[in-house]
């Protein structure tokens, strides 16, 4: 291929496209257990206490295991090695589920969501922040962070369809397919970008180690905090909500497939808006890179506690309220990473992106669901029929100390990427340079 800037670009804009298609199968892998969770629980007589088991701590406990280690092997090595080896990995353990014969292989076969997503996301971000100039950062990462919500969108309308068609084993088989393909395809058609830090590598050392450094400086600890809280809020009740209709307003499998995914496409139109509007705003005012987040889950709190308050039956206002809910809940996520990306050193950018998806899956995948499904089953002793509905109001207000938190960070944020970008110059340049050429 020549070396035009046309060609560059398409590159660039092909790279972005399969890294967010490898994050939607990722997801979908992920979420799917979610839409199959009735039959599932039906065929291995499981508790919700169980459920949540499944879909947080078989996460959670990989990601534990790997993602720290991961993200630093993304920022010292070849990124497109580390996707590819943990992209497929997930993939194929992913597939295994429709092999599984009980609480413990679903939960072994769970973890391969983990596997992927601790190695894969971290190098798809730090990939990202090198192809492109940090003048469009957070409008690309609202892009590739869509595939999270596309990969919902899929699974709650195809993944319902394949398993009214051909059951919830099949299902599971295609998707982890499908993704361990497109990630042959990534190792056979995509380059390893250069690094652009490169340049930079006689910048001073931290006085403290990756994580520490994370922890030490009030910005970065405040984001990881305030990801913390909208993860636990995001991952509860995304474990839950298909159940909830189904529970609660009498929809078949495919009917809460059909309205949830509605709600997808709204994240995904969310996403994007929230990225343009991030990028757009903070030209005029740096704090509006962390701005925009808290606008979007001030507005969500109240969209999803009302959807909560909706009587059984009342399906029309109950899914309008949960597409909005949807829609401004996932305004935090690209902004919050490329703020992430500005104010750590380029070449800790991986390991800095796992260790908040590391805490987002202690604390989001992990503890939400279980902690939805424990809370499901202690309420609806007192309360029968009314459990998963509490537990999910109480899951929707840890959207609270979320917003809390990134308001702490906001007003830090535009003296934190002044220093950064002072600290590392020459990388600032080579973006410069490149987006020029």
């Amino acid at each position: 291929m020549t070396n035009t800037p046309e060609a560059s670009a398409r590159r660039r804009s092909y790279g972005l496209m399969l890294l967010t298609l490898l994050s939607a199968l990722a997801f979908m892998d992920r979420q799917i257990l979610a839409v199959l969770l009735q039959p599932v629980k039906a065929e291995f007589d499981l508790t919700d206490l169980q459920i949540g088991l499944v879909t947080g701590l078989g996460f959670s406990l990989t990601f534990v295991l790997l993602g720290i280690p991961l993200g630093r092997l993304a920022d010292r090595g070849e990124r497109r090695a580390v996707l590819t080896w943990s992209r497929g990995v997930g993939a194929v353990l992913g597939a295994a589920g429709a092999w599984a014969t009980g609480f413990w292989t679903l939960l072994v076969s769970r973890a391969g969501g983990a596997v992927s997503d601790a190695g894969g996301a971290p190098a798809s971000i730090s990939m990202l922040s090198d192809l492109y100039p940090p003048e469009k950062r957070s409008r690309v990462i609202s892009l590739f962070g869509t595939g999270a919500s596309l990969g919902s969108l899929l699974a709650l309308v195809l993944g319902s369809w394949l398993a009214q068609q051909f059951g919830w084993r099949v299902t599971m088989a295609i998707i982890g397919l499908a993704a361990l393909l497109a990630t042959l395809l990534l190792r056979w058609t995509v380059s390893e970008p250069p690094r652009h830090h490169a340049v930079a590598a006689a910048a001073p050392v931290e006085r403290h180690g990756a994580l520490a450094q994370l922890w030490h400086t009030p910005v970065t600890r405040w984001l990881i905090v305030g990801a913390g809280f909208a993860l636990l809020a995001g991952y509860g009740f995304g474990a839950w909500n298909n159940a909830l209709l189904i529970r609660r307003h009498a929809l078949s499998l495919q009917q809460a497939g059909l309205i949830s995914g509605a709600a997808a496409l709204a994240s995904i139109i969310g996403a994007l808006l929230s990225g343009s509007l991030a990028d757009r705003l903070a030209r005029r005012d740096g704090r509006w890179q962390l701005g925009v987040p808290v606008l979007g889950l001030s507005l969500a709190l109240p969209c999803g506690l009302l959807y909560l308050l909706m009587p059984a039956g009342a399906v029309g206002p109950a899914a309008a309220l949960m597409v909005a809910y949807a829609f401004f809940v996932v305004w935090w996520a690209a902004p919050c990473y490329a703020a992430l990306s500005f104010v750590v050193p380029p070449q800790r950018r991986a390991t800095a992106h796992a260790t908040i998806m590391l805490v987002g899956s202690l604390v989001g995948n992990g503890l939400g669901p279980i902690f939805t499904g424990w809370l499901s089953d202690v309420v609806d002793r007192m309360l029968p029929g009314d459990g998963l509905r509490i537990a999910l109001m109480v899951i929707v207000t840890m959207l609270l100390p979320g917003i809390l938190a990134l308001s702490r960070a906001l007003p830090l944020f535009p003296a934190a990427r002044a220093a950064n970008d002072a600290l590392h110059a020459p990388s600032a340049g080579a973006h410069l340079r490149e987006s020029h050429a």
